[in-house]
């Protein structure tokens, strides 16, 4: 729901990916080949995403709100950077806003207000997002993205079992309409996700990035991540959140700033 939209990079997928090997043992001359075990199947996409529903809560548990307000710590750790995160989401329509004050650098505000995506930081200035960087604004901004509806991918499969920050997950591949493909990753054990590999436009041209999501705590009826850490063009940035509200977004916490609505043709 809410880490899709601060994951998405606005990196290397650690992946383990084993082969099976068959192997000929000389017990005696005539000894038949000997060969190891076949792999399990693998879950289907679509039946890993819904476990993963079900331990957070349920669908109908994520289909109750209609909005959330979250604050917490946004930390570059190699540069001892450390300011603090605001983000607000809300549906019908999906809008986002995300405010990150970092002491020295100033405050950098992102925002999709159901139409217009769009960035205001210091050092560049205000910015609206256009072409394919707005289509996959629109699409991190889904309020009930976290539910991965089918009707908007392609295809949902699962394709691997495979380690992922030390953990082994069912490696799931979503692909979007225009043949985009992003990929999550879910803990075998628990079924909770344990992080993704997105590629997403930026200023600066497609950027990947990993994320990997973590300390899964209770707020009302919903088991949410409250750590999330992301690694692109080789910075390391980590979000840790505090609170998690729901239901209480003023329609005004989306308003765009003058200095956006200047840019509005």
């Amino acid at each position: 729901m809410l880490f899709r939209f601060l994951r998405s990079g606005r990196a290397v997928p650690a992946l383990c990916l084993g082969a099976t090997l068959a192997f000929v043992t000389p017990l005696a001359a005539q000894a038949p080949a000997a060969h190891a075990p076949a792999a399990a199947p693998l879950p289907s996409g679509r039946d890993v995403i819904d476990r993963h529903i079900k331990a957070i809560g349920g669908r109908a548990a994520v289909l109750t709100h209609t909005s959330m307000h979250t604050t917490g710590t946004y930390a570059v750790p190699a540069s001892g950077m450390v300011g603090t995160v605001e983000t607000f989401a809300a549906a019908k329509p999906d809008r986002v806003l995300q405010r990150v004050n970092v002491p020295g650098v100033g405050e950098i505000v992102t925002g999709y207000d159901g139409e217009h995506g769009w960035a205001v930081n210091p050092m560049m200035g205000p910015m609206l997002q256009q072409g394919k960087e707005l289509e996959q604004a629109r699409y991190d901004a889904d309020f009930y993205g976290e539910l991965r509806e089918p009707k908007k991918y392609k295809s949902i499969t699962t394709v691997a079992k495979a380690d992922f920050e030390g953990r082994p997950c069912y490696k799931v591949s979503l692909v979007h309409p225009d043949g985009s493909e992003d990929f999550e990753f879910y803990d075998v054990e628990t079924g909770l996700r344990a992080g993704s590999v997105n590629t997403r436009e930026s200023p600066m041209g497609p950027v990947t990035s990993t994320s990997v999501e973590g300390g899964y705590k209770k707020f009302g009826d919903l088991l949410q991540p409250t750590t999330l850490t992301v690694k692109a063009m080789g910075i390391e940035q980590k979000i840790t959140l505090s609170s998690i509200e729901y239901d209480d977004v003023a329609p005004s916490a989306f308003e765009l700033p003058a200095a956006v609505k200047a840019l509005i043709k």
